[in-house]
Formats: C-alpha cells, sequence, structure tokens
C-alpha cells in the first residue's frame, strides 16, 4: 500500500516543476492527478472479481508490476499526452490492490479488531502518499522532475520481486459459504453487494469525504509554495508532514470506532458522521485565515479528521457483505472513493482555482464532509440489523445449513 500510493502521488511534489516545463494550467494539472484514481475506480471491481478467483497473491504480484512500470514511463514522457497516458498505466496496475490488500487482512485478523487493521492499511496509504509528495520535491530538487519518478518506480520494483516469496496466498471464503462448483452469478453479486441501505450510505459517504484528503494531498503543495513562499522540496515535506497526520488519524480513528462499537455496532457509523463534520468545520476555517500559525493548527487537525473514518467505512462493508465476496465489496467501496472523491477532487479544485483562486477552491471543497456526516448517520440506523441479516444469507449458503 506505500508503494501504491508513493507510486500514484510522486507527482503532486512535482506539479509546480511540470507547470513550468510545459506551461500547463491548473486544470490540466489536476487531470494528471485525478486520471489515476479515475481508471482504479473504472477498473478496481472486475479486477477484485477475478482475483477473488484467481489468487491474490499473483493479482498482487502483476498490479505492482504494472504501477511500477507506469511510474518510470512518467518520468520518461515528452508531453502532456504522454504523461497522461503512463499515469493511467500506473492506475491500472494498482486499480485492484486496495480491495485485495483488505481481503487479505480481513481474512487474517477478528472482527472486533477490523476497523483498527483497516485503519493501519489505509493509514499506510496516506503514509505513501506523504512520502510520494516528499520523494517528488526533493528529488525533483536536486536532480530534476523525471528522475523523481524513475527513482520511485525503480524502488518499488524491489516489493514486486519480493511480495510473493514472503507472503503466502490466504484461504479465501469464496467457496466457505458457497459451493465450489456454483458461485455467484453477476447479478447475484451486485444484488448482494449493494442488498443492506448501511452498505450503500457507506459507500456514498466514503466517496465524499476521501475527496477532501485526495485536493490536500494534490493541492498542498502548490498552496504552501504559493501562500508561504516555500521552495518546491519544503513545500513538498511539510504537505507530506501534513499528510502524515490524516494517517495517524485513520489509526486512532479506528481504535476509538472498534472500541465503541464493541457492545454497540452502530457507534462505528456515528464515530465516523462526527469525524466528518469536525473535518468540515476545521478545515473550512482554516482556509478562511491568512496564512500563519493559526491556519497551520486547523490545517493539522482539520486533516488528521479528514480520514479518521477510514477503517470504520471498510468494516462497516465487510461485515454486512457475504465473506466470500470480501474484494469485490472492497472494490466497490474504491469505486465509490475513486468515482465521487478521488478522480473529480483534484480537478474540480484545478478548476475552481483557475477561476477564482486556490485558497478559494479550497476552502469550498471540504464541504462534502457534511454530506459524508449524514450519510454515514444514515448508514448507523440500519447497521446492526443488517449486520445480523447479512449473518443468516451467509449461514443460508452453506451447504448443509438448512439441516444444522
Amino acid at each position: 500500500m506505500l508503494s501504491d500510493y508513493m507510486t500514484r502521488s510522486v507527482i503532486n511534489g512535482v506539479l509546480p516543476d511540470l507547470k513550468r516545463a510545459w506551461g500547463l494550467d491548473d486544470s490540466q494539472l489536476g487531470v494528471l492527478v485525478g486520471i489515476v484514481p479515475l481508471i482504479v475506480g473504472v477498473a478496481a471491481w472486475p479486477i477484485a472479481l477475478l482475483a477473488d478467483r484467481w489468487g491474490y497473491v499473483r493479482s498482487v504480484t502483476v498490479m505492482g508490476a504494472v504501477w511500477c512500470a507506469g511510474t518510470i514511463l512518467c518520468g520518461v514522457s515528452q508531453s502532456h499526452v504522454q504523461m497522461l497516458m503512463a499515469r493511467s498505466a500506473v492506475g491500472l496496475g494498482e486499480a485492484g490492490y486496495g480491495s485485495v490488500g483488505a481481503a487479505v487482512l480481513s481474512s487474517a485478523f477478528p472482527a472486533t479488531r477490523i476497523s483498527a487493521v483497516l485503519g493501519a492499511f489505509q493509514a499506510a496509504a496516506v503514509v505513501g502518499t506523504a512520502l510520494g509528495v516528499m520523494a517528488g520535491g526533493l528529488i525533483g530538487a536536486a536532480h530534476g522532475w523525471r528522475a523523481a519518478f524513475v527513482w520511485v518506480g525503480a524502488g518499488s520494483l524491489l516489493l514486486v520481486a519480493l511480495f510473493p516469496l514472503l507472503v503466502r496466498e490466504p484461504p479465501r471464503a469464496y467457496t466457505a459459504g458457497m459451493a465450489a462448483s456454483a458461485p455467484l452469478g453477476l447479478r447475484a453479486v451486485v444484488r448482494d453487494l449493494l442488498a443492506t441501505p448501511s452498505a450503500r450510505f457507506t459507500y456514498l459517504g466514503s466517496g465524499l469525504q476521501i475527496g477532501i484528503l485526495a485536493v490536500i494531498a494534490a493541492w498542498m503543495p502548490t498552496f504552501l509554495a504559493r501562500e508561504y513562499g516555500l521552495l518546491a522540496d519544503q513545500a513538498g515535506t511539510r504537505a507530506g508532514l501534513l499528510m502524515m497526520m490524516a494517517a495517524l488519524g485513520m489509526v486512532v480513528g479506528g481504535l476509538l470506532a472498534d472500541r465503541a462499537g464493541q457492545r454497540h455496532r452502530a457507534r462505528r457509523l456515528h464515530f465516523a458522521g462526527v469525524y466528518t463534520a469536525a473535518s468540515f468545520v476545521l478545515l473550512t476555517g482554516a482556509f478562511a485565515l491568512p496564512a500563519g500559525g493559526t491556519q497551520m493548527v486547523l490545517l493539522l487537525a482539520g486533516t488528521t479528521l479528514a480520514g479518521a473514518h477510514a477503517g470504520v467505512v471498510g468494516a462497516v462493508i465487510i461485515d454486512v457483505t457475504h465473506p466470500g465476496l470480501r474484494a469485490t465489496a472492497i472494490a466497490t467501496l474504491a469505486l465509490s472513493n475513486n468515482l465521487l472523491g478521488l478522480a473529480p477532487g483534484p480537478y474540480l479544485a484545478g478548476v475552481l482555482s483557475d477561476a477564482t483562486s486556490l485558497t478559494t477552491a479550497l476552502a469550498i471543497m471540504p464541504v462534502a464532509g457534511l454530506l459524508a456526516s449524514a450519510c454515514f448517520l444514515v448508514a448507523g440506523r440500519t447497521y446492526e440489523r443488517d449486520s445480523v441479516s447479512n449473518a443468516l444469507r451467509t449461514a443460508s449458503r452453506v451447504p448443509g445449513a438448512a439441516t444444522q
């Protein structure tokens, strides 16, 4: 996950360099950032559905090789179009990894800890984002923006070689509740994934909220360079440290939600609703202030809470979906995250920036947190009932369950 998001986010640290090199406007830069999550959103679902059948370790090895190659190709691109094609390859390689990785982890840890575990998994994504931004700024300043892509992509290839040697294929639950000779058809899979109101509203809320983090990750280095007069490497480093706070929020937020949900599961989603509403208040307040210490304190607090819901949403989706469809369910969550937030967020911020200013754009985007909060609170109303209903549906598919 660290490699996934480092290779995805290294471009954020060199956006000012690309702007100067090719004379791009902010919306064109936003397209280069947003194309990866767009491809991920489109391709994640079918790739995860295949991985549920083909094998997780083999799937990850192939995907990792593709996203590393795409990152290296970014470093040798000669135009905006070529860079866009290379970034599309990065997205294609990363399309199924989040869902497959979450499925591996969910099969290895008990349900009572899964919010914290998936929160840590998502935190690795945010740490990877931070390291990618920092690496882009530091390597770009010292050796040029092309070297940033090549070095990060080549370094990640080492993980591709190590992954099949260090990770064994986990026992998959696909046939635990379904006869191996009669897996669910596509229509039945879709029906199962969207069967519960809590799942539907959790998908929607997660997609809205994750867009806020995408905007911060993409535009914070540029914001710091413009508003605080920092050099590219300094802006990238500070933006990376800010994203580290989001990673911390994911872990702590998941732990707190797991503890609160031990007796009443719905409290997990109540916590997610509070996290997202608070992030809206803090971030909107931050960008309404002039550059300075108070603004940075509010940005730190708001970014920390902006990602605190991440472990909760994965745990909820797993809890209300058949265990044999874990990768596909998380891929559906990724589809919502990417199409609703990660892909359009940076682009919309770029369009708003061109029309007004970057500060104004960043002040507007956190309103998605209010909408996400409402979705999580609505999902919490049926979560416990939906979880029990899923357990009954799962049991009904176990051979011989009707007579046991």
